[in-house]
């Protein structure tokens, strides 16, 4: 029997959360000690959670134990907008869609990684895990008390000592309390639920949860393929489980804050081996330009990142530190790929980062970069890597944006 639902965009957003592999539920930091709510962030009553409601302007209702059947979590379909119901109703007809979730989706730049964020219904998104993952209650009452999910190594690379994640580098950015450690399904990295989109900037209901049950879900890729159009990503997640992402899907980036979601726009990629990516070459014909700046020379960036490049460099020049910037050090702006050994794009991916004095200045040193140099950048937008809690010295990337002629504006 077909069973239809049609959840929140938050819902299946964390449904996609607890899908990976992985040998145990997860685990829960130290409770906040924050009194628990006993109602939603909506106003009507709610069963008192289990675990106290770390953020009450950002709750929703707790999911309460589980009663429903599982679902398993096959395709995720993206696009840069809400689909049409009538839309959904259709691939809800396809033979082999046992399921269906709407969720939200956007991603997020912290430290130079381009990560995933889902808005869900914890309730609803629970049902697309496997059994333990799906009754690991804590997990879920931390999820709709505000708080975020995600998998320990994330937390490891980004959370402060008080376990807080800032997602974004805006300095209007959200910053949520990691509530609970969870593995997560391909391709999503944290997930948090409905009532915190709005702050992330997030798309609603851009993203589609599909489940095939029983059926194989590449028998339905043609078809759905054809009914989302080609500006929507299908991606078949037991393909991703094994190979970090699905090869044969036309991948999509949706930047959410205020500098990198104006600037970058909708990102759509293929992979296509070694590490590399394919933009859209409609995008870089957009956005990719080659221009002549101080010091550097003739340069491949970003046609949004040139005002403010080209003005850090020549205030460092006009303060007689140009000595510091080595030519010969530079080692790009614009480059299509991964972040090493990874499927995790990076600002470089969009032309929005640079590496200068890279052989003084590795990975997880202090480095030999001016902090003059660095205090410039920084007037005039950029975020330092030196800053980092796993520093990159030589990489400076678009933080802000600015009106060239002012620095403070």
């Amino acid at each position: 029997m077909r069973v239809r639902r049609r959840g929140t965009v938050a819902a299946t957003a964390a449904l996609a959360l607890l899908l990976g592999a992985c040998s145990e539920p997860g685990t829960v930091p130290e409770p906040d000690p924050t009194p628990a709510s006993e109602s939603s962030s909506t106003g009507r009553p709610s069963t008192r959670p289990t675990t106290p409601v770390a953020d009450p302007a950002h709750a929703v209702d707790p999911p309460g134990k589980r009663k429903d059947r599982l679902w398993s979590a096959d395709i995720l379909v993206q696009w840069d907008q809400a689909l049409p119901a009538s839309t959904i109703e259709k691939i809800e007809r396809l033979k082999g869609v046992a399921h269906t979730e709407r969720i939200g989706l956007g991603q997020v730049s912290l430290e130079n990684r381009v990560l995933t964020v889902a808005s869900v219904d914890p309730g609803a998104y629970r049902l697309f895990t496997r059994a333990d993952v799906a009754d690991f209650q804590e997990a879920w009452d931390r999820v709709a008390g505000g708080e975020m999910a995600t998998d320990k190594s994330i937390g490891k690379r980004l959370a402060d000592k008080d376990g807080m994640i800032r997602l974004g580098s805006d300095d209007a950015a959200p910053t949520l309390h990691v509530g609970a450690y969870t593995p997560q399904i391909p391709t999503i990295d944290m997930v948090v639920n409905t009532a915190w989109a709005d702050d992330i900037e997030m798309a609603t209901d851009n993203g589609l949860l599909i489940s095939t049950d029983d059926i194989s879900p590449a028998s339905i890729r043609t078809p759905l393929e054809k009914l989302v159009g080609k500006d929507a990503s299908v991606q078949m997640l037991d393909v991703a489980s094994r190979l970090g992402l699905d090869p044969e899907a036309r991948l999509t980036a949706i930047p959410t804050g205020g500098t990198l979601g104006s600037v970058v726009g909708t990102y759509r990629y293929r992979v296509i081996g070694g590490g590399r990516i394919a933009p859209d070459p409609a995008w870089v014909a957009a956005n990719i330009r080659t221009e002549v700046v101080p010091i550097l020379g003739s340069v491949t960036c970003h046609k949004d990142l040139f005002p403010q490049l080209r003005a850090a460099l020549l205030e460092v020049q006009q303060l007689g530190l140009a000595g510091e910037i080595h030519p010969g050090e530079y080692a790009g702006c614009y480059y299509p790929r991964f972040i090493a050994n990874t499927t995790t794009l990076s600002n470089h991916s969009f032309g929005l980062a640079l590496d200068l004095n890279v052989p003084g200045n590795q990975r997880g040193s202090v480095g030999e970069m001016s902090r003059a140099v660095v205090s410039v950048f920084k007037t005039w937008g950029f975020a330092w890597g030196g800053d980092w809690r796993y520093t990159d010295p030589m990489h400076f990337e678009l933080a802000e944006v600015k009106r060239v002629g002012s620095a403070s504006g």
